[in-house]
């Protein structure tokens, strides 16, 4: 699948810290069930390969690696099983990198300048990184006019109450959230309750 493909898969990609791989397989069946199968799997903890290698499994699951910053990470992740990447920003060793591999990159931006630079490497779906700090909608609206080929994942303080208000955004094909996936709930085993809060974010 290519990355608009995958953005298009839901109107959420849960932002997911697998802190216990035990964890990782029933947060993955409890999100798909909801209706959020594409994750992100951020590069935070030491299980986060193996919750890629272990995710990837779950029927319907398409799973992604999330904080990649380095070439290696990208290989690392691309072995484990991963089917796309989500970058904090770009740099030049990353977008070649991405280049030569088999999964598609969503890389980082915050300014007009960094999706020009974006651009130039030949990406056109960016995700607006930390997207309410970097101006949110207005700063969204701003970039549709002079960038208009360009689509966005914003991700990085949406919440329940505003993720609709992105979505509605030409150029938003969905947003980036951890609030579907909570430490509390995961910590808590309560898989029925991550389940509603995705199907909530669906509707």
């Amino acid at each position: 699948m290519d990355i608009r493909s995958i953005m298009r898969s839901a109107p959420v990609i849960p932002v997911i810290v697998v802190e216990e791989l035990a964890h990782a397989v029933p947060l993955a069946r409890a999100l798909v069930a909801g209706g959020l199968p594409v994750l992100e799997i951020t590069l935070r903890t030491p299980v986060a390969i193996e919750a890629i290698r272990a995710m990837s499994e779950v029927p319907g699951a398409i799973v992604g690696v999330g904080t990649v910053t380095t070439p290696e990470q990208l290989r690392e992740a691309e072995d484990a099983g991963a089917r796309f990447a989500v970058s904090p920003g770009l740099t030049s060793s990353l977008a070649a990198a991405a280049r030569a591999s088999r999964i598609p990159l969503l890389p980082g931006v915050a300014t007009a300048s960094e999706a020009m630079i974006a651009m130039e490497y030949g990406f056109t779906a960016l995700k607006l990184f930390p997207a309410q700090q970097a101006g949110g909608i207005g700063m969204l609206k701003a970039l549709a006019g002079p960038l208009p080929q360009l689509v966005f994942c914003p991700t990085g303080g949406l919440t329940p109450e505003n993720f609709r208000d992105f979505l509605a955004l030409p150029n938003v094909l969905c947003v980036g959230g951890s609030w579907v996936a909570p430490k509390q709930l995961v910590e808590a085993g309560d898989w029925d309750g991550i389940t509603q809060l995705a199907r909530a974010a669906t509707v």
